[in-house]
């Protein structure tokens, strides 16, 4: 296995996506998007951010992930990669279905993109130009929040189409930018 944590996340992509076809055309009753209630298939908190909706889905997925990913991963182990990729894609989609949930019926999601949004998001907020810009400026955390919710808001929109999940999309690249700021890929400094 590759020791590249972005290389290794493609490689599962593919794994997931092939595992989704053969299922299907064996006709197994094997779920991978999330969709509520969460707590009848659990498993798809996890399924769900490798899984993808058709080859283009996955081939776009995959590009995002090698532009961003391959600069990122030098920053950080590789177990802090996963993790956090991991940890943003579930938040991201249970945060679309909960949303899509509440105005309406509930829809499957299934994509890395919440985990990928959320590497862009650390991307544009975790680097050295960001930090001295928004440490000149005079703002509070909470006017902090407030441009990043707007930057998030704004980039959802401006890359938002048909059957895009922007609930997660939007999730995903805010806690990218909060995580950032704080720099929480950063391995811990050594004593």
């Amino acid at each position: 296995m590759s020791r590249s944590p972005t290389l290794t996340l493609v490689g599962v992509f593919v794994v997931v996506f092939l595992l989704q076809r053969a299922v299907a055309l064996l006709q197994i009753p094997l779920a991978f998007a999330l969709s509520a209630p969460v707590g009848h298939q659990p498993w798809t908190l996890v399924t769900s951010v490798y899984a993808h909706v058709s080859v283009g889905h996955l081939v776009g997925n995959a590009v995002v992930l090698l532009l961003v990913g391959l600069y990122l991963e030098r920053q950080t182990s590789r177990l802090r990669f996963h993790a956090f990729f991991l940890g943003t894609g579930v938040i991201a989609g249970l945060t679309q279905v909960w949303v899509t949930d509440l105005v309406g019926p509930s829809v499957g999601v299934l994509g890395a993109s919440g985990g990928i949004a959320g590497l862009v998001g650390y991307l544009f907020a975790g680097n050295r130009m960001s930090d001295t810009v928004l440490d000149r400026l005079p703002l509070s955390p909470n006017e902090q929040l407030a441009i990043f919710v707007v930057v998030a808001a704004a980039v959802t929109v401006a890359t938002g189409g048909p059957g895009v999940a922007l609930t997660a999309h939007f999730t995903g690249l805010l806690i990218g930018l909060l995580a950032g700021r704080a720099h929480l890929l950063r391995p811990s400094e050594r004593a």
